[in-house]
């Protein structure tokens, strides 16, 4: 049976209270960071995205890797939920309450954790913290767990430009931030690649500091209705929850889209739009999760960069749809353009 505990976040005077009350005498942070889980049993954490669990994408795959170590190691997953509006004390908080309670790992999911684990991690010497899709914060005990997103995305621009038949696809990021111009630059990149005729339509929902847009279905949902309106009939979103709502327009409209992040295909919450899911980039964020925890289990808790791409199938694009399967064209060269970018004959491009 699956054990998970979910642990709310308070404001930000909760927390400056629980770190007074450490100062005033109590069990320093870093005496905490090998203390056992409250049950006594080994456990692992993870704090979610924007989004939340739920989201059919990031936050889910990251989800999956934390049942996977459950259900092989016999460990106890601990999960912490977002809250609207949070700040970075937020954060602190959140990853300070699951390291004191001896979660180890404790894994952040996305790169807006960086700035609270910059802090948090320091005064926890003992307790290894991952954060997945951020490399600029670095630390002995801590594993940053990144992909070749603009990979996964060149063979996704492969795909919809052999699949288009208007010659007009789109491209829709959740929030105008580094990470996500990496899949903007390998789609349009892979389309161009494949058919130099083609018109790629690029959106973003918002703009730091609002990142609604990796959150609301409605907002990928306009977005996507205007870039049909304006012929595109593949549409791929790279926008978290936000993007089941381009995949609910275009397959209103009878087109194709291009999940992200999981196999939105076999997503429960998106079945009744599943046959228009021509494919999906995947990032295998599932078991970035699961090795780290495993490597922690195993005594030997992994570190420093750690980067999964098409040579280690640590991106590529989902084939569960039928429909995809039977496209031999797309399939083939699909196939071609990811053994050119292994053996280096393509170099993917990471801004647009």
């Amino acid at each position: 049976m699956r054990r998970i505990t979910r642990i709310a976040t308070v404001g930000i005077a909760s927390a400056a209270l629980a770190l007074s009350a450490t100062a005033c005498g109590g069990k320093k942070s870093s005496d905490a960071s090998s203390s056992p889980s409250e049950s006594g049993q080994k456990s692992a954490a993870i704090a979610y995205d924007i989004g939340g669990r739920g989201d059919q994408s990031f936050n889910d795959a990251a989800y999956a890797g934390l049942k996977k170590a459950e259900t092989d190691l016999k460990i106890k997953g601990a999960e912490a939920e977002p809250t609207d509006g949070e700040g970075e004390a937020d954060k602190v908080q959140r990853l300070t309450e699951l390291a004191r309670k001896g979660n180890n790992p404790v894994i952040g999911v996305g790169f807006a954790y960086a700035p609270a684990i910059k802090k948090v991690a320091p005064k926890f010497p003992n307790t290894t913290f991952g954060i997945i899709d951020d490399t600029s914060v670095t630390g002995e005990n801590i594993a940053n767990l990144v992909f070749n997103e603009e990979q996964g995305s060149y063979l996704a621009g492969v795909a919809a430009a052999k699949a288009s038949k208007t010659g007009t696809v789109g491209f829709i990021g959740g929030v105008e931030v580094p990470l996500i111009k990496k899949f903007e630059a390998g789609f349009a990149q892979g389309v161009k690649d494949t058919n130099p005729n083609a018109k790629v339509l690029s959106a973003y929902l918002t703009q730091p500091p609002n990142f609604d847009g990796f959150a609301k279905p409605d907002l990928g949902k306009a977005a996507a209705q205007g870039q049909l309106d304006a012929g595109a009939d593949v549409i791929y979103a790279a926008a978290g929850l936000a993007g089941s709502g381009a995949i609910e327009a275009a397959s209103a409209k009878g087109k194709w889209a291009i999940g992200v992040d999981s196999d939105q295909y076999n997503q429960a919450g998106l079945a009744k739009y599943k046959d228009s899911i021509l494919t999906s980039v995947t990032k295998d964020v599932s078991d970035s999760v699961f090795n780290l925890i495993k490597s922690v289990e195993d005594g030997k808790p992994t570190t420093g960069e750690i980067r999964y791409g098409l040579d280690k199938d640590g991106v590529g694009l989902a084939d569960s749809n039928p429909k995809y399967k039977e496209m031999a064209d797309v399939i083939a060269a699909v196939e071609k353009a990811k053994a050119d970018i292994i053996a280096k004959k393509i170099t993917v491009k990471t801004a647009p």
